[in-house]
């Protein structure tokens, strides 16, 4: 393209991006191609010469933008503006119906009359906080944990769906769904087939991976799609319905899902929500439930919000997804402390975005109710959509000749194996057998206890296997036999020097991990806390009486007894000494207690992100109140993070005050 005047680019580039944005528009959020994708790419290839030859005529709205900058290393934090809220989940149809009766309660209407509902579909996708000034785009932020997000703005102006211009000057923020549609998905994997590599598990985490890339060229070559829903703060009024605030969106030129429905009441909600439990595999992404918002914001505003959600709506999920497969083989499997867990393995199946191939079948006792046997045929589920789980045996399909299963009085190559009186587990009869002394060194190193980096499981069986370790302190000396680490298999230079590195920099370790990596029956990381916070030093904790164990608030007579018994045996003893010659304890430090929460009771549920859950327990203490497990009507708070339980629910029903994470930090502050 020759030179032309500085004039005449202004005028061209003006049309240009006009043309592009109306193109875009049409292709993306109105799903109407007018053109080509050569000629488009075409038009663009013209914008991004001529602005190459004006940089100084480049705006922040033109769609060069939308890949812009070099890759970052690091997302700054954004605050966000509006809270960020999640929704509470109902699963069957009564428990919808319990919510349209919680609803009316509130707004003091026992009738059907009055109430209506605007049903969306629930994108399986990635959350985001798009914040508009004068109608450009500029800022655009994660989730986060509701206060706090990640600014991903680079990021989110290469998804095309997303205006940079709205249609009007407007100072908004908004909300939505960013989501991979399944063609994508089924594409990149066919590519990463290709190349040998790993497969991706569903579309969903690979839109939430390519969000969070550093290089928004990497995110731009994934094609990502979105869906505005929510019109979370304005300049202006917002719109007195929520079917109307969804028209509002799309007005302002942003990509609405258009499968969404007014229902006059809740038994319309029910028929749109089996209407598309039927029909979901039929759309290009993918789908996890129906959001039923209350219709009339007035009401909305009236009914409020809970410690973590909305009570004028509510994600009203669809059936977990079942499928059949066949049980292969029912092993053993030995844990740190000896006991042994029965686990299944399946034939791999492909269930809810991932292929399970293992299911755990927690004891004998399961086994004996569901009547597993190694051959059948059975239904598994992800129980919560995590953890695979079988829910039925079906015997009409089991072989011939098939026998119950039975638990070994001997595991060949491991030892013998008891029943625990009184209980349904098994453990080991024969004590620190080499596989339960392997998972005792991967707990060792892991970030509970010492936190050793660059030191996981594959890299202490192959430590074991060279005997360069033969103990916990052994660990500590592996500097003198830098030559040795040399000379192992897939290990270089680089490797060996951060292991050597991580280990020296774990060296200085709290008397709460110190006591949690021994791993002593019974004691975890509260536990050990307890202690620590008790007896200030090993010393002490060693040499304590059982009488005096007993004494300590939260350690019962089972704990004590296993605290005193482990530090009377010889060996353990020895364990401890190398340890304390090899590695330094911190003081343990007195906390200032304040009484600013004396006689206030406190139940915590979900996952907190800025502090964990023992963490919190203790800023608890140390303003005098107290931590219990289960909700009652003596709670004064429940403190819901991210994914709360039913412990929420229960708090509802007892009408518990619900604190946020905000603020319960603002009550500890």
């Amino acid at each position: 393209m020759g030179e032309i005047s500085k004039k005449e680019a202004t005028e061209r580039l003006a049309k240009l991006r006009d043309l592009i944005e109306r193109y875009r528009y049409e292709y993306h959020v109105l799903d109407q191609q007018t053109i080509s994708d050569e000629a488009l790419d075409s038009l663009k290839d013209e914008l991004v010469k001529l602005e190459a030859q004006y940089p100084e005529l480049v705006t922040p709205d033109s769609p060069s933008q939308r890949v812009a900058g070099e890759a970052s290393n690091k997302f700054k934090k954004i605050t966000h503006q509006v809270p960020q809220w999640s929704f509470n989940d109902a699963f069957t149809e009564s428990d919808i119906r319990d919510f349209d009766t919680r609803v009316k309660k509130v707004l003091g209407n026992p009738s059907a009359d009055g109430v209506d509902y605007t049903c969306e579909l629930k994108i399986d996708g990635f959350k985001i906080v798009l914040t508009y000034q004068n109608g450009l785009l500029q800022t655009a932020a994660t989730r986060g944990n509701g206060t706090v997000g990640e600014d991903v703005t680079n990021n989110v102006r290469t998804i095309q769906s997303i205006p940079i211009r709205l249609t009007k000057p407007e100072n908004i923020i908004v909300e939505g769904e960013i989501w991979l549609s399944k063609e994508n998905f089924a594409k990149i994997n066919r590519e990463q087939k290709r190349k040998g590599e790993e497969l991706y598990a569903n579309p969903r985490n690979l839109a939430a991976g390519a969000i969070r890339q550093l290089d928004p060229k990497i995110v731009a070559s994934r094609n990502l799609d979105s869906f505005i829903y929510d019109l979370a703060q304005a300049d202006f009024a917002i719109p007195s319905t929520q079917e109307q605030e969804l028209a509002k969106l799309k007005s302002l030129g942003f990509k609405v899902n258009q499968n969404y429905k007014y229902c006059q009441d809740i038994e319309e909600v029910i028929k749109f929500w089996q209407k598309w439990e039927k029909e979901k595999d039929k759309l290009n992404y993918k789908l996890d439930g129906v959001v039923v918002k209350v219709n009339k914001k007035l009401d909305q505003e009236k009914l409020g919000y809970t410690g973590k959600a909305p009570r004028f709506a509510i994600a009203f999920k669809f059936r977990a997804e079942e499928v059949t497969t066949i049980v292969e083989n029912i092993i053993l499997q030995i844990g740190r402390m000896g006991a042994v867990t029965p686990v299944a393995h399946l034939r791999p199946v492909f269930l809810d975005g991932s292929t399970v191939s293992r299911a755990t079948l927690h004891n004998e006792d399961e086994i004996k109710k569901l009547d597993v046997r190694i051959g059948d045929t059975v239904i598994i589920r992800k129980a919560g959509d995590i953890i695979p789980d079988i829910v039925q045996v079906l015997p009409e399909l089991r072989p011939k000749n098939s026998k119950p299963f039975v638990f070994p009085k001997n595991i060949l190559g491991i030892g013998k194996i008891e029943r625990i009186k009184g209980q349904a587990a098994y453990k080991l009869v024969q004590k620190n057998s080499i596989l339960q002394n392997k998972r005792q060194f991967y707990h060792f190193v892991s970030k509970h206890a010492f936190d050793i980096n660059h030191c996981g499981p594959k890299m202490i069986d192959l430590l074991l296997e060279h005997k360069l370790i033969s103990s916990f302190a052994s660990i500590f000396e592996l500097k003198t036999k830098r030559d040795k680490l040399l000379n192992l298999p897939r290990l270089a230079e680089i490797s060996v020097n951060n292991l050597l590195a991580s280990i020296e920099q774990s060296r200085a370790v709290s008397l709460a991990h110190f006591l949690v990596s021994l791993s002593i029956p019974q004691v975890g990381e509260e536990t050990a806390e307890d202690l620590a916070s008790h007896f200030r030093n090993i010393r002490n904790i060693s040499e304590a009486s059982l009488e005096n164990l007993e004494k300590i608030n939260n350690i019962g007579s089972i704990v004590a007894k296993s605290v005193f018994d482990w530090f009377r045996n010889s060996e353990n003893q020895k364990t401890v000494q190398d340890l304390l010659a090899q590695v330094k304890i911190a003081q343990v430090t007195t906390p200032k207690i304040t009484q600013k929460l004396s006689g206030q009771t406190f139940v915590l549920t979900g996952t907190l992100s800025s502090l964990s859950r023992d963490e919190a327990k203790k800023r608890i203490k140390n303003l005098g109140g107290e931590v219990t497990s289960s909700v009652s009507k003596n709670t004064n708070y429940v403190v819901a993070g991210e994914n709360p339980g039913s412990k929420l629910e229960k708090a509802e029903k007892l009408d518990v005050k619900v604190l946020s994470e905000e603020e319960f930090l603002e009550l500890l502050a």
